[in-house]
């Protein structure tokens, strides 16, 4: 007879699957790693596991323990479904954006759940992480997770997941794309693969509003701002985190994630979560570039079963303004009616021609863009100032040291309700279609486009 001692040794061996109806005859051959398949519905158990069954054998998780975590779900799951193997008390923080499955699915397994605020900020003392250490400080014999800064969370991907992709394609695998959250997926199993095929290309996927991709780009850190979609991003950068393994991080939007993830479902019968869909929507994005010949390898997290009431819903997604009606129109609508080329400034340039360029044209903000024209940060007329007034730059310096992330990132088919959100916060919408900036619209822009349709 074959069978599994218990449910905790089903964890890992998920399969690949070739993505067939999002990609053409002449793109890259995507995989879908399904991480959803395993028993805790993602790719988290591997990480839960591996912590708490090295916390053991280091004594730090005694038998009756407590287990304190801060999650959005998934490893909550995960860690929820050893406890339950190896008789160990759970006690989870959540934030109140996550789905009410996923709250629900981690009291049906005994697990006490606290709810917290999503938009403070990440040391405030109400936020999920701070919650998580203060009831591990006062707690008896707990031990406190920590994912976003325990090392065993990089190690858990690079002995297993990493390994199980390279067995999978025998070593034929030339991209690899996973969701930053934690970042313990994509710097373990990138690690893995940069040691066994330097030539591999790890591509991390960020929704706007995290400050991975901002950090990436300029090595400053953007100011968060909420997004809907879960289990990827993050407001503070995490010990998990290993951008030296990372060749480039792209940008998703709310909108891609969702619509990507309900593509899958209803095309390719595959059934996951959100951060999937982000994920995916960058690997066939980058498999239409790459062309036919090319492995992209793309994890997908977690199932959609936790998302049946938020982005499966047709209600949900046009009560939240992610499926298309009829009203004002889109951001392309609007960039439809103005003519014009984006001004662009590229890396290295200096300051002075840079303030000249802005003179000619009569703007106060510019995309900056690296290789292949992908936008990579903005610079803006007061950083030049402040950094001219303040003695730190000269006009002969380049402008790189004062490049600002990108922020206000649409698509051209963002709704124009969702783009007065984000004039709400920026001055200006950055319109990027894939990795180019393709305009930059400003408010005047709004309302000289809606005053023309009266």
């Amino acid at each position: 007879m074959r069978f599994h001692e218990n449910v905790l040794t089903a964890i890992g061996n998920t399969p690949l699957v070739r993505l067939g109806k999002l990609v053409g005859p002449n793109d890259a051959a995507v995989l879908l790693k399904c991480e959803f398949m395993n028993p805790g519905g993602s790719v988290k158990d591997r990480m839960a596991l591996h912590i708490l069954e090295k916390a053991e054998r280091a004594g730090l998780l005694k038998p009756g323990g407590t287990i304190v975590e801060n999650t959005s779900g998934n490893t909550g799951m995960g860690i929820a479904l050893a406890a339950a193997v190896k008789g160990y008390r759970c006690i989870f923080t959540m934030p109140d954006k996550m789905s009410t499955e996923k709250i629900n699915r981690l009291k049906a397994l005994g697990a006490q759940v606290v709810v917290t605020p999503t938009n403070v900020p990440a040391d405030d003392p109400k936020s999920y992480y701070e919650t998580a250490k203060r009831i591990a400080r006062e707690t008896p014999g707990s031990f406190y997770v920590n994912q976003y800064h325990n090392p065993d969370n990089i190690e858990a991907h690079y002995v297993t997941t990493g390994p199980e992709i390279w067995e999978q394609t025998e070593g034929r695998i030339d991209y690899f794309v996973a969701g930053l959250g934690t970042g313990g997926t994509m710097s373990g199993a990138g690690k893995f693969f940069k040691e066994k095929k330097p030539a591999i290309r790890n591509i991390g996927v960020d929704p706007i509003g995290s400050v991975y991709q901002g950090y990436f780009k300029t090595k400053k850190l953007p100011p968060p701002h909420v997004y809907k979609v879960e289990g990827i991003g993050e407001d503070m950068l995490c010990q998990a985190m290993d951008f030296s393994v990372v060749d480039d991080v792209r940008q998703v939007d709310d909108r891609q994630c969702f619509v990507a993830a309900r593509r899958l479902a209803r095309e390719e019968g595959i059934f996951a979560g959100g951060s999937s869909g982000g994920a995916v929507h960058v690997a066939v994005e980058l498999a239409k570039e790459v062309g036919r010949g090319k492995v992209i390898v793309c994890l997908l997290p977690d199932s959609g079963s936790s998302y049946i009431s938020k982005f499966y819903s047709d209600e949900w997604m046009r009560d939240n303004g992610f499926l298309e009606e009829r009203g004002p129109g889109t951001v392309a609508d609007v960039i439809r009616s103005r003519q014009g080329q984006v001004i662009a400034a590229r890396r290295g340039e200096r300051i002075d021609q840079i303030i000249e360029t802005m003179k000619r044209h009569g703007i106060s903000q510019m995309p900056v863009v690296g290789k292949d024209d992908a936008a990579e940060g903005m610079i803006h007329e007061y950083d030049l100032l402040n950094a001219l007034v303040s003695g730190a730059k000269k006009l002969s310096d380049p402008i790189d040291p004062i490049v600002a992330p990108l922020q206000g990132v649409v698509s051209p088919d963002t709704s124009i309700a969702k783009l007065r959100e984000v004039f709400a916060e920026d001055n200006v919408a950055v319109v990027r279609e894939g990795q180019k900036v393709v305009a930059i619209v400003t408010k005047i822009d709004l309302i000289d486009y809606l005053a023309s349709r009266e």
